[in-house]
């Protein structure tokens, strides 16, 4: 079905202005910030907006006008906003994850080593203790004296 020129001029600044309240992020109730918004907002048929259909240069734009708000920081969905924030924020958290479990393992490692060294040094021990028990040369101190200063008279 053929559409007149006011027609046509009539959709397109519709199109127009459902375009720019979503880059503004008046997004309706369930909606977001694309094409099938756009359509259902202006109150066009999708398909209008693609190949070689009558509004296929607004598409281009909203989708340049788009890029370049997502190029400039600003997202006019907020949904959109929200998913990227949590990315990044996963992201940060999988760093620290991964930074935590290198450093467990690095004291997992220090812990098997001390481990390792208590328990040579703990046999050392006992084979010393074994050496001197065996051994008549081994001459035991006396025990320490507890001496009193006294003054001189």
């Amino acid at each position: 079905m053929r559409i007149s020129a006011a027609q046509r001029t009539e959709n397109e600044n519709r199109i127009r202005a459902a375009m720019d309240r979503l880059l503004r992020g008046e997004l309706p109730p369930g909606g977001k910030c694309d094409i099938k918004t756009l359509a259902r907002e202006a109150a066009v048929d999708r398909t209008a907006f693609y190949g070689t259909r009558p509004y296929a240069h607004l598409r281009e734009e909203f989708e340049r006008r788009l890029e370049a708000l997502h190029q400039a920081g600003e997202i006019p969905d907020p949904r959109e906003a929200q998913i990227i924030r949590l990315k990044t924020e996963s992201a940060k958290l999988r760093g620290r994850l991964t930074k935590s479990e290198r450093i467990i393992d690095e004291f997992t490692d220090f812990r098997t080593q001390a481990l390792a060294q208590l328990a040579a040094q703990h046999e050392e021990i006992v084979r010393l203790r074994e050496i001197a028990a065996g051994t008549t040369r081994v001459s035991h101190l006396p025990s320490a004296r507890t001496t009193v200063i006294g003054s001189c008279s």
